[in-house]
């Protein structure tokens, strides 16, 4: 279903985090965080077949994460929305940062950390 027609918020919710869901579609949209980008261009710098490119393109595309801009026989992709760059981040730190014991809270996990 894509997140654009998707009438609950729950469900636009989960379609754009199944789109990034992938390491080869979060790589794509760190690279286009720096600009708009071919998919040749994508496709040297991933060192992946275009076919590949293309697909994972196609699904940030229909989930509407990506627009797209025609030159000639080129199409070049960047982010549809800015505030994007806001989740990755957040989720990028949520990854690297250890989660911190709770103080407090006498559950099994916490009393074993603390």
């Amino acid at each position: 279903m894509n997140i654009v027609t998707a009438s609950d918020p729950f469900t636009q919710q989960a379609n754009y985090f199944k789109a990034l869901s992938h390491p080869i579609r979060l790589q794509i949209l760190a690279i286009l965080r720096q600009g708009e980008a071919c998919v040749c261009h994508l496709e040297a710098i991933l060192q992946r077949r275009q076919a590949y490119i293309s697909q994972q393109l196609m699904v940030l595309k229909e989930a509407g994460l990506l627009a797209e801009r025609k030159e000639g026989l080129f199409v070049f992709y960047s982010l549809a929305d800015p505030n994007l760059t806001t989740i990755l981040d957040a989720s990028l730190t949520a990854v690297l940062l250890p989660v911190a014991p709770t103080n407090g809270c006498a559950c099994p996990t916490c009393v074993r950390e603390t």
